[in-house]
């Protein structure tokens, strides 16, 4: 989804930004993973409104570069989301030791229309991260411009 300018948005608090890093080095040196809720806005940005973490049900030895979300789990957030009127926007998880661009494996297992955050976490420390949403074709990632937003800016 484009802004009406060609770039794809998503709006986030620090906060949310913090929260990502900080589930990022607590899982740490494994991935971890969670989802973005919130709304999708009538121009083709998303604003998310709250991050809702979720453990990495891969299998242990996978785990320091793949994370898996259950059905079940993906189910759950999404009636969570459901009951406070909002949407799963999108999708967060952490690179450990690397950079924050969604590898090949990333790719075949995304979706069209979801962002997707990737947060780098180098020796325990979220190390920034960077917002992805897949073509519709499925062919790659474009990064999405990340507009943060203040607490009284988000809330009028």
């Amino acid at each position: 989804m484009a802004n009406g300018k060609g770039v794809a948005l998503i709006i986030l608090e620090e906060r949310h930004k913090k929260e990502i890093g900080q589930h990022g080095e607590s899982d740490y040196p494994f991935e971890c993973c969670g989802l973005l809720i919130g709304r999708y806005d009538g121009d083709g940005c998303k604003t998310v409104v709250q991050t809702y973490p979720i453990s990495n049900a891969r299998e242990e030895e996978a785990k320091r570069n793949r994370f898996l979300i259950r059905p079940e789990e993906l189910m759950r957030g999404e009636e969570y989301a459901r009951e406070r009127s909002l949407d799963v926007v999108g999708f967060y998880h952490s690179h450990p030791d690397d950079h924050p661009i969604p590898s090949q494996y990333d790719l075949e297992h995304a979706w069209p229309t979801y962002s997707y955050i990737v947060v780098a976490v180098t020796n325990g420390q979220a190390a920034g991260l960077r917002s992805w949403e897949m073509e519709h074709d499925r062919s790659k990632f474009n990064e999405e411009k990340i507009t943060r937003v203040s607490v009284s800016e988000a809330r009028p």
